[in-house]
């Protein structure tokens, strides 16, 4: 069903208090233009089934099921720790967020915002429940709520304990047990209460990340201004797009465009990026035609409205007959998000960082009816279990033989600063 450009500018309010799930995947307008999304908005909304994976079966088999079971919308995510299961691997670190591992649904509707038009797809079970559905859409907003209680936000490590750690990581990379890792460290809040939805507006609005996304699940909640994709497919083809490069925005337009030009030829932020780009392809190699792997750009350098950062390319044509999960199981954990080699750089990551990193570093996205997908990279984004009142984001760089220990700390303060901000102003 289609309708005119006078919705175009619908307001979720209304309908994430109407519903107990609820996913946005926002593009804001297609920020970046290296990284077509061909929506607006794409919206979630009600339950018809969901997927809760049993902890005593395999995960992803159990997604692939949830898949098969109908070709329709699903929407939802999967957490960094599939690694367990994929890599033999464990996890063992503290975990105050305790959300599934693996978490998606079918929803009752989807509202798609293209270019000027809304586009509601639901099944003809429900086509009477649309037009209260519309009427939620354009009712007045509901006024924001009134803060709960103070926001104190504290860190999992000191700097003094992240340099320590950087450092022995750079050890690592000196004796060749591995040639990069991302390390990443946590910032939490207890028995806070947050009204989520006005989060993601706010962090929205400071980021406009073109893979910004609000998840609502029961009492699981995730607020994120991701500026990356993890994979995306459509028809046969299939596209990464890892970031692995960072510079901070200035106000001066010239100073500006000087740290962009720092950025595109650095040669530690090249090669952090290349060592990805050769994982990514290697990883894709796995599940491509022959000679179909290709970098369709190397070191592109993109500005958002808090950093620039250097993003790569890379796609292949798929081979015929793979499912999702043969897909995940060539590509998950994302290498942006762990190092290279992979497996021993995950392998440090839980030896070396304190918390679990659970939905932060995995990632969220749909699957259509067709079965082409979209997945971001879940970073920059706020985590929020709503009943034990827990809230947590984390930030990570890439430590690398070229890396400085307090450079690395700095870029995660400058990763962070947009969750600091929004928070702060939630108090």
């Amino acid at each position: 069903m289609n309708f005119s450009n006078a919705l175009s500018n619908i307001s979720i309010d209304n309908i994430s208090r109407h519903y107990d799930t609820v996913c946005v995947l926002d593009s804001n307008a297609n920020v970046n233009s290296s990284q077509q999304v061909k929506y607006k908005k794409l919206i979630a909304v009600g339950c018809l089934r969901k997927l809760l994976v049993e902890p005593q079966k395999p995960a992803l088999s159990q997604l692939q099921e949830f898949i098969d079971h109908k070709r329709t919308w699903l929407f939802g995510f999967i957490s960094y720790d599939l690694k367990n299961e994929l890599e033999q691997l464990y996890s063992k670190n503290f975990d105050g967020l305790n959300f599934p591992l693996i978490s998606f649904f079918q929803p009752e509707f989807v509202i798609e915002v293209v270019d000027d038009f809304i586009e509601i797809h639901y099944d003809d079970q429900l086509s009477g429940s649309v037009d209260d559905l519309i009427k939620k859409f354009v009712s007045s907003s509901i006024c924001e709520t009134s803060k709960k209680n103070a926001i104190s936000i504290k860190p999992r490590m000191s700097e003094e304990e992240y340099l320590a750690a950087a450092n022995a990581l750079k050890d690592h990379i000196k004796k060749g047990d591995i040639y990069e890792v991302n390390y990443c460290q946590e910032f939490y809040a207890e028995n806070v209460q947050i009204d989520p939805l006005q989060v993601f507006k706010k962090l929205n609005a400071i980021s406009s990340a073109p893979f910004a996304s609000f998840f609502k699940f029961e009492n699981y909640h995730l607020m994120s201004s991701s500026p990356e994709r993890f994979l995306k497919k459509e028809g046969v083809r299939l596209i990464s797009q890892p970031i692995k490069g960072t510079a901070k925005r200035s106000s001066n337009e010239e100073e500006d465009q000087q740290l962009k030009e720092q950025l595109k030829l650095d040669p530690k932020e090249r090669s952090e990026n290349v060592m990805i780009v050769d994982l990514v392809r290697n990883d894709l190699s796995k599940l491509a035609q022959k000679g179909s792997v290709r970098v369709d750009e190397l070191y592109g350098v993109y500005t958002f409205k808090q950093v620039h950062q250097m993003i790569s390319t890379i796609s292949c044509d798929l081979k015929p007959d793979l499912t999702f999960e043969d897909i995940i199981k060539a590509t998950f954990p994302m290498g942006s998000m762990t190092g290279a080699p992979k497996h021993s750089a995950m392998q440090l990551i839980e030896k070396y960082e304190k918390t679990k990193r659970g939905l932060y570093s995995g990632t969220i996205g749909y699957i259509d009816p067709k079965g082409d997908f979209d997945f971001n990279v879940v970073i920059r984004s706020i985590l929020y279990n709503s009943k034990d009142q827990y809230l947590s984001f984390s930030v990570g760089s890439a430590i690398t033989d070229k890396a400085d220990a307090k450079d690395e700390y700095e870029e995660c303060m400058l990763k962070a600063k947009a969750m600091f901000d929004v928070l702060q102003k939630m108090n």
